[in-house]
């Protein structure tokens, strides 16, 4: 599992209000990033670990996010991938303003709002037609100038009528602007999804960041959503979901990779953040992953 180097990304809307992209994977754009604009995300291929402010979870094909200004965010396909993706995600950037100054034109649109401030913490259309989301974002790629918007428009008002929204993030992560503190602590959260398995204290966390163990342990809270400790163990216990759908292997063997030293810690984490026992989860993964390996079979 990689995220790339941290950064935020500056998004040219100087000729256009909003901003289709689409990509594969691997790419240098799957990364722990934060942007001033809101970002409709839909997953085509792979599955893996969604990062969307302080959440930690799982996204397969299909699954359709949005993210608020400035609310980090990375979706990181399982390292049982090795083959190239030619498309795996599918995203449009805007604007508050530019939704805003409709709403101001068009009170009939102002209910759309609501969305965008849910949309602050990040969210997930669960239940949501990956078929019907797919159609909409092609309109959207497809078509030009008035034509997009309007595609873009009808696609807001559909997911503003989608019952089954689930938010993400148990903070909102406004204050992630690119300044040097909030910097050196993404660049800690990068270390870490990479070396996961290593003994990593608050006293070396914080040194790395050039900070007190108090400033330290203040600001990663305000990035992330979480205590240093905590978020290390999610990160750990991500990387145990990964493997436990995803191989024949050994839970002991698993909590090891996952750098836990101890089984029954490792337990008592898992079953914290997963509301389940890793034997539990195993079971329920694979139960939603046969009909995909039926399929590719």
């Amino acid at each position: 599992m990689s995220i790339i180097a941290p950064e935020i990304e500056m998004v040219d809307r100087s000729t256009r209000s909003i901003r289709y992209l689409e990509h594969g994977w691997p790419t240098d754009l799957c990364r722990w990033h934060a942007h001033e604009e809101y970002e409709l995300h839909l997953i085509v291929e792979t599955r893996g670990k969604a990062f969307v402010g302080d959440y930690i979870g799982d996204f397969k094909a299909g699954d359709l996010f949005m993210t608020g200004p400035n609310l980090p965010h990375n979706w990181v396909t399982d390292h049982v991938w090795t083959t190239p993706v030619d498309v795996r995600d599918m995203l449009v950037q805007f604007s508050h303003e530019s939704v805003e100054k409709l709403a101001h034109g068009f009170p009939e649109f102002s209910q759309v709002l609501g969305l965008l401030n849910l949309a602050q913490s990040g969210i997930v259309f669960e239940g949501f037609n990956p078929t019907f989301a797919r159609g909409h974002m092609e309109a959207i790629r497809d078509n030009k100038g008035a034509e997009r918007i309007l595609a873009f428009i009808r696609f807001l008002v559909r997911l503003n009528e989608h019952a089954e929204k689930k938010v993400l993030s148990a903070a909102k992560l406004v204050q992630l602007k690119g300044g040097n503190k909030q910097a050196r602590i993404a660049d800690v959260v990068d270390y870490v999804v990479k070396n996961f398995k290593e003994d990593i204290s608050v006293t070396q966390a914080s040194e790395m960041a050039g900070m007190t163990q108090v400033t330290f342990g203040r600001n990663f809270q305000a990035v992330t959503g979480h205590g240093f400790v905590e978020f290390l163990n999610r990160i750990r216990i991500g990387q145990a979901c990964g493997m436990l759908y995803a191989s024949d292997d050994q839970i002991t063997y698993i909590s090891q990779e996952a750098g836990f030293k101890n089984l029954a810690n490792f337990n008592r984490h898992f079953l914290k953040i997963k509301g389940m026992t890793p034997s539990e989860y195993r079971e329920t993964a694979r139960k939603d992953l046969a009909p995909t390996l039926e399929a590719a079979s």
